[in-house]
């Protein structure tokens, strides 16, 4: 291993059964990069802020596509994310979206008062937006279909907000225990590390509900973190979720690794870049793996030094 590199890289899996059918002050201005800490001069660092800093979604109905009962407030299109609400009375109403991308994401909503946040993963460009009211079984009826300009504040935007499945906001617990446990971390690199040691000694995978999980399963975390139980999604959502509030983009990956369904998620690391695949499930435990990086992003190349074959990966939708 390389002298003063960091053990770090972890891989994520997610297993197709887990994703069946799937505090702090609010910055009125989102930072266009995320927050860092660095060491000034010879000076030896020092603890990174720990406080939250959340990306409150919000929906002021400035511009908005569609009519009750499905709407889509698309205001905040720029801080990358969209809200949605379906307050009728069937069961379910469905929004795809459609970015610049090619990939169209399906989100499904029950009646409800509330908006929900769904992410813009696609980048800059023209995404299409389509409503659809479920009438029985898995007949829909088609409510809209319509298009909106999107340019991106920032890349890291999606990342940050929470959307239909890393849902969260200043009052998750989830938010508050996060805050605490990178109290004493130096970095971005340490508070990622120390996330994940908490997540995986204070959950346990959860093979009866694995065994029973039902299609358009979503899940909470701070139920996970009540419960100290999940499967794949659960544990994939409380860290996303952790990271997100310390303000370090995650993203939720889900694609195939060989011929399974799986999901990653990756972080970013400011001069490092995107680190994929953080977290590997085995089917029994969660580990890291043993690639090492320049945790100052002097030797980013180290990044490639991925255990496993990259090319195995195939990633179909970013969350």
């Amino acid at each position: 291993m390389l002298t003063g590199y960091k053990k770090f890289l972890f891989i994520c899996a997610i297993l197709l059964l887990c994703l069946a059918g799937c505090g702090g002050g609010s910055p009125s201005a989102p930072a266009s990069t995320p927050r860092q800490t660095q060491a000034q001069g010879g000076a030896a660092p020092s603890s990174r802020p720990s406080e939250p800093v959340i990306y409150a979604p919000e929906a002021p109905g400035e511009t908005v596509i569609g009519a009750e009962p499905l709407v889509v407030d698309v205001s905040n299109a720029s801080q990358g994310y969209v809200m949605a609400r379906y307050s009728g009375s069937a069961v379910k109403a469905n929004i795809q979206l459609t970015g610049a991308d090619g990939i169209t994401y399906k989100y499904f909503l029950p009646p409800s008062e509330d908006f929900v946040p769904l992410p813009l993963t696609g980048g800059d460009g023209t995404y299409a937006v389509d409503g659809y009211e479920n009438i029985e079984g898995t007949t829909y009826a088609v409510l809209f279909k319509e298009t909106v300009d999107v340019t991106l504040e920032s890349e890291f935007l999606p990342y940050l907000y929470p959307n239909q499945f890393v849902l969260f906001d200043a009052d998750t617990q989830a938010v508050a225990v996060a805050s605490d446990t990178v109290k004493s971390a130096q970095s971005d690199l340490d508070a990622v590390e120390q996330i994940y040691h908490y997540v995986v000694e204070n959950v346990d995978y959860d093979t009866q509900k694995a065994a029973t999980v039902t299609s358009g399963y979503l899940p909470t975390v701070d139920d996970t973190l009540r419960t100290g139980k999940g499967i794949c999604f659960d544990y994939a959502a409380l860290t996303a979720a952790m990271l997100r509030s310390q303000d370090i983009p995650t993203r939720l990956e889900i694609g195939y690794a060989g011929d399974v369904y799986h999901s990653w998620i990756s972080v970013y690391i400011k001069d490092v870049g995107w680190i994929d695949r953080l977290i590997e499930f085995t089917g029994r435990d969660w580990t890291r793996m043993d690639p090492t990086f320049a945790s100052s992003g002097n030797s980013s190349s180290a990044i490639l030094q991925y255990i496993g074959d990259g090319s195995n990966y195939n990633l179909q939708q970013l969350h």
